[in-house]
């Protein structure tokens, strides 16, 4: 029987650079490298509607859209890897519902811990690294570009998801490491490789 291998999530707000660094550990540690919303085929629909800035949606329906995927995802692709003993680096995970739809959205967040129980069930990760960047830092290196729905908020917005974040690394039950990620590129590689050193990855 395969030994589960290790789960980590990656988080931050918007160019805080976790797509770059989880992708990076990944190919690092030969980790299955997953993300939200959207890895798989019934992601990708759903995807396109969450990200879509011109269609209006209301708070808690984005929250569940969220889950949906997140609950299709967890099951179909990252417990049956994990199940193999293959290690699993995910760019977001549930802590973005609430940061997002929670913090950022106002959606009640003890409703939104139920529901993503009932989306994950016992699938969490063993650590949740956030890149933590000032909005000035994330600001300047957000490409402007068919901004997404998220990505088009106020800065207001953002703000309340940065800090849900940081409320989140305290008061969470699963293991969280804050890094900064004003720094350069390097500097945060290193100090991700250090948090992630502490897992025992499968050989």
């Amino acid at each position: 029987m395969n030994r589960r291998g290790p789960f980590v999530a990656f988080e931050g707000v918007d160019a805080s650079g976790k797509s770059t660094q989880a992708r990076r550990a990944a190919s690092k540690r030969a980790a299955l490298f997953a993300f939200e919303p959207g890895d798989s085929p019934l992601g990708v629909e759903l995807r396109g509607w969450l990200l879509n800035a011109a269609t209006p949606m209301d708070p808690e329906t984005e929250a569940l859209l969220m889950l949906a995927d997140r609950s299709h995802h967890a099951r179909r692709v990252i417990e049956p890897t994990l199940a193999s003993g293959r290690a699993v680096i995910t760019d977001r995970y549930y802590p973005s519902s609430l940061a997002y739809q929670g913090y950022g959205r106002g959606v009640d967040l003890g409703l939104l811990r139920v529901a993503t129980q009932l989306a994950i069930g016992d699938c969490r990760p063993d650590l949740i690294v956030l890149l933590d960047v000032s909005l000035e830092t994330a600001n300047e290196r957000r490409v402007r570009d068919h901004e997404d729905r998220f990505e088009s908020a106020d800065a207001a917005f953002h703000e309340r998801v940065r800090a849900g974040y940081l409320e989140l690394a305290q008061s969470d039950t699963t293991p969280w490491v804050v890094i900064d990620a004003n720094v350069h590129r390097d500097e945060v590689s290193a100090r991700v490789d250090e948090a992630l050193d502490a897992l025992t990855w499968p050989a």
